[in-house]
């Protein structure tokens, strides 16, 4: 029996970092560039890595208790 591991593809280890790492800077240039527009897209832009986090940690609690 050969069991082979397959390797994952770039895109699926990098895929989601790269990403939020993108949305994130936008949101950074669009909060020195853009004037009121840009403020509101930067404060969603930036804080969606929190988002992202909490969103996870929830989940996570959620299915432990859960099962």
């Amino acid at each position: 029996m050969d069991k082979r591991i397959s390797t994952p593809n770039w895109r699926t280890v990098y895929g989601v970092p790269i990403v939020v790492g993108l949305l994130s800077l936008s949101g950074l240039a669009s909060a020195l560039l853009l004037d009121e527009t840009g403020r509101y897209f930067s404060w969603i832009a930036v804080g969606s890595p929190v988002f992202l986090v909490a969103w996870l940690l929830t989940s996570r609690a959620a299915r432990r208790r859960n099962g």
